[in-house]
C-alpha cells in the first residue's frame, strides 16, 4: 500500500496579481480627470453634510469620542461637528460612522453594492493627522486636493471590485470592499510604496468577510450604520502596522485550502471587470432627495408623485403594486414588524408607504415616534411586490446602471392611478445637472442647524470653488467643521 507524505509544501508563491494591481494603482496612478475631481468635490461636501446631520441622532453620537473618557493625544485627527481630537485609527471609526449613519451618502450599485464615500473615515483621519503633524514639524500641511485624489482612488478600487464580484450572494457584507479600498489609500497616504500597500492589502484580505446578517430580517439593526466606520478604522490600523514594518503575505487570495478564494469564494477568483482609472467617481450615485436605501430611491419618487392622488382616498385603496428590480426584491422587500430605524430604512414597503402618506421622506420618518402611525402598516399590508425582468437587466447594463421602480394604486371601486415609472433617480449620472443644485441645498439644510449662518455661507462658498477647496490645507477644512 502506497504511503502519502502528510505535509504541506511550504513554498512561497509570487504575490497575488490582484494585490499587485490594486497596489500599483494606489501608489502610482496620477489622477488627471477634471470630471473626477469635480465629482469628488461634490462627494466630499455631501459626505460631510451627512456626517453633520447624523449628529442629531443620539443612537449615533453615543458611539463617538475616545474609548476611555478624557484620553488626550498629542497629535491627532479632529472629528467634524464635535470637539473630539483622537488618534487616526479611532478618528476613522468616528468619521466613517458619522458619514454612513443615516444611509444618505453616495452609492455604487453593481454585482456588489456599497457606499464609496465611506472611505472618507480613513482618508480624512489620516490626512488631517498628517497635516497637523507636518505643521508641528515645520513642514507644509496636506492639501484637500490630495484628499480628492485619494477619494477617487478609493472609489475606483471599491467600485471596480464591486462590478462583477457579488459578495452579497455568498452572504457577506459589502464593507469588505471599504476595508480593502481604505487600506490601500491609507497606506499610500502614510508614505507606503507599492510593496508596502500590497503587504497591507494582504492583511485586509486575511480578515475575511463580515456576515450581512445585521442588514436583513429578522436581525436588521444599527450595526449596519457603523460597520463601514469599523472597516475604515481597521484599514487605518492595518496600514499603520504595515508602516511600522509588519510583514505581509504573498498569497492571501490564492493559497490552496486556506486562502480567500477557497474559504470565502467557493474556489472562484475575483473578477476585475476593467482597469483601475476614474470610472467609479465619474459615475457614482448620489442620494440627494431621500435618506433611503438606494434601490428604493426611484420608488419613493414614484410614491411622492402619487401622493396628491391618494392622500384623500386611503380607505379606498385595494392594493398597491410595486414593480422593481431583483436586487430590491432580494434585500429590502419585507413584511412583518419593523423594530428600529435601521429596519425601516431597509424596507421598500415602509419607505413607499411613508412617501404616499406624507409626500416626502426624511430621516425623522424612521424614528419610533413617527413609525407608530397605524396607517403605515395598513398601506404595507396592501402592497404587492413584483420583479420586472427589464428593470433587472438595465440595472446591470454598464451603459445604463438604472435603478428603476414603478408604482400603481388600485381602488375598491375598480378605478386605478396611472402606473408611475422612474428609471433613474435624481442622484444618477444621467440626472447630474438637475441634481447638483439640489445637492448644495441638501448640504445647506444638513449643516444649517449646527453652525452659525456665516459659517454655512463660508462653507458653501468654498465648496462652490474647485481651486479654493483643492488648495486649502486639510486641517483648516476640518477646523471649520469642528465645534
Amino acid at each position: 500500500m502506497a504511503l502519502h507524505n502528510a505535509v504541506d509544501e511550504n513554498h512561497r508563491s509570487a504575490v497575488d496579481n490582484e494585490l499587485l494591481a490594486i497596489a500599483e494603482y494606489a501608489a502610482r496612478k496620477t489622477i488627471q480627470s477634471e470630471l473626477a475631481y469635480t465629482t469628488a468635490r461634490y462627494c466630499l461636501m455631501d459626505a460631510l453634510g451627512c456626517a453633520i446631520l447624523a449628529l442629531q441622532y443620539p443612537a449615533c453620537t453615543k458611539l463617538l469620542g475616545p474609548i476611555v473618557p478624557g484620553t488626550v493625544v498629542p497629535v491627532g485627527s479632529k472629528v467634524p461637528g464635535t470637539n473630539y481630537y483622537l488618534d487616526p485609527i479611532l478618528a476613522a471609526f468616528n468619521i466613517g460612522t458619522l458619514v454612513r449613519w443615516l444611509d444618505f451618502n453616495d452609492t455604487w450599485l453593481a454585482a456588489e453594492w456599497g457606499h464609496p464615500s465611506d472611505n472618507l473615515g480613513a482618508i480624512l483621519a489620516v490626512t488631517d493627522y498628517l497635516s497637523r503633524k507636518n505643521l508641528q514639524e515645520g513642514k507644509s500641511p496636506i492639501l484637500v486636493k490630495e484628499v480628492l485624489a485619494a477619494m477617487i482612488k478609493a472609489h475606483e478600487i471599491q467600485g471596480v471590485l464591486a462590478l462583477e464580484n457579488g459578495f452579497n450572494r455568498l452572504g457577506f457584507d459589502h464593507v469588505i470592499l471599504v476595508r480593502i479600498a481604505s487600506t490601500a489609500v491609507a497606506t499610500y497616504l502614510l508614505g507606503g510604496d507599492a510593496e508596502q500597500i500590497a503587504n497591507a492589502l494582504s492583511q485586509a484580505w486575511l480578515d475575511g468577510a463580515a456576515l450581512r446578517t445585521y442588514r436583513h430580517a429578522p436581525n436588521t439593526g444599527s450595526r449596519k450604520s457603523w460597520a463601514a466606520g469599523d472597516a475604515t478604522s481597521r484599514a487605518t490600523r492595518l496600514a499603520w502596522m504595515t508602516m511600522q514594518g509588519e510583514m505581509g503575505y504573498s498569497s492571501p487570495l490564492t493559497a490552496k485550502k486556506w486562502g480567500f478564494y477557497d474559504v470565502i469564494m467557493k474556489g472562484n477568483p475575483l473578477k476585475l471587470a476593467r482597469p483601475f482609472g476614474t470610472y467609479v467617481m465619474e459615475n457614482v450615485l448620489f442620494k440627494i432627495s431621500f435618506p433611503a436605501e438606494f434601490h428604493a430611491q426611484t420608488a419613493v419618487e414614484c410614491a411622492i408623485k402619487l401622493h396628491p392622488q391618494i392622500k384623500d382616498k386611503l380607505n379606498q385603496i385595494e392594493k398597491i403594486v410595486l414593480t422593481t428590480q431583483e436586487s430590491a426584491v432580494r434585500i429590502i422587500s419585507k413584511s412583518g414588524p419593523l423594530h428600529n430605524p435601521a429596519d425601516r430604512d431597509h424596507c421598500l414597503q415602509y419607505m413607499v408607504a411613508v412617501a404616499l402618506l406624507e409626500g416626502d421622506l426624511t430621516a425623522d420618518h424612521y424614528e419610533d415616534e413617527f413609525a407608530f402611525d397605524k396607517r403605515i402598516d395598513q398601506l404595507r399590508s396592501k402592497m404587492v411586490v413584483e420583479e420586472d425582468a427589464k428593470f433587472s437587466k438595465d440595472y446591470l447594463d454598464p451603459e445604463k446602471r438604472s435603478i428603476a421602480n414603478a408604482i400603481q394604486v388600485f381602488f375598491t371601486d375598480g378605478s386605478k392611478t396611472e402606473k408611475i415609472t422612474v428609471e433613474y433617480p435624481v442622484g444618477h449620472q444621467r440626472r447630474r445637472e438637475e441634481g447638483i443644485p439640489l445637492m448644495f441645498k441638501k448640504f445647506e439644510d444638513s449643516i444649517g442647524e449646527h453652525y452659525p449662518q456665516e459659517t454655512v455661507k463660508k462653507m458653501l462658498a468654498i465648496f462652490n470653488d474647485q481651486k479654493i477647496l483643492e488648495n486649502m490645507p486639510v486641517n483648516e477644512l476640518i477646523d471649520m467643521f469642528a465645534k
